[in-house]
């Protein structure tokens, strides 16, 4: 994609891989190009050794920010700034992270440590605590796009539709569908486009907002 859609950020988690998935979908692999995304920004659950999920990431974006999922092995991650450039011994993923992209803080946390899970107030205080625009969380394996208190809480969902134990806001506990979220950021703006597959067929919604929208409604 060209430059005048700003800064692209791939945001994904919840791979399960191999425990819960054995793959990402193929129809998503083939949209996912290397180089064409200068950020990914992952929730966690890649999950095991060996799997080979962290590194598909990083031959992704020049930059890699992951955090820790409650599930993962801690021997995947490598150690420094999470970039393709690093090459030091492995270690854990951080269990948040906050990311300047344009004129967004942009923080990450896997999930799990807010209680109830999936609960925007629990989100919040999360996003309070980290100083952030936006919230990217996972762990309930359901995207989501919340406009919150004069804030965004972004859920990627899980990009291989692995099962989760986290019922649904309506109480349902089936109906996942594979999903991860393209942002385009540029300057104070921000272009959300939300990929599902569906009856083996990828939809795309988008959701717009701007820094100065987000700071009149506080």
């Amino acid at each position: 994609m060209s430059n005048s859609f700003g800064e692209l950020c791939l945001v994904v988690g919840d791979f399960h891989i191999p425990d819960r998935s054995t793959t990402i979908p193929e129809k998503f692999k083939r949209m996912l190009v290397p180089n064409k995304m200068q950020h990914v920004l992952c929730t966690g659950n890649l999950t095991t050794r060996g799997s080979g999920v962290y590194e598909e990431l990083r031959n992704l974006a020049p930059n890699v920010h992951c955090v820790a999922g409650d599930m993962d092995d801690a021997v995947m991650a490598t150690k420094g700034d999470d970039t393709a450039a690093s090459q030091q011994p492995s270690v854990s993923f951080p269990e948040t992270k906050v990311v300047k992209i344009g004129q967004f803080r942009i923080g990450l946390v896997h999930g799990h440590q807010s209680i109830p899970w999936g609960n925007q107030d629990a989100l919040a205080g999360y996003r309070r605590k980290l100083g952030a625009d936006i919230l990217i969380s996972g762990h309930t394996h359901r995207n989501e796009v919340t406009p919150y208190d004069g804030h965004y809480h972004i859920n990627p969902g899980s990009i291989t539709g692995a099962y989760s134990p986290c019922p649904s806001s309506n109480g349902a506990d089936s109906g996942l569908v594979p999903s991860f979220i393209l942002l385009a950021i540029q300057g104070p703006k921000v272009v959300c486009y939300v990929y599902e597959l569906r009856n083996d067929n990828v939809e795309v919604s988008k959701t717009e907002f701007s820094k100065n929208e987000l700071e009149s409604t506080v």
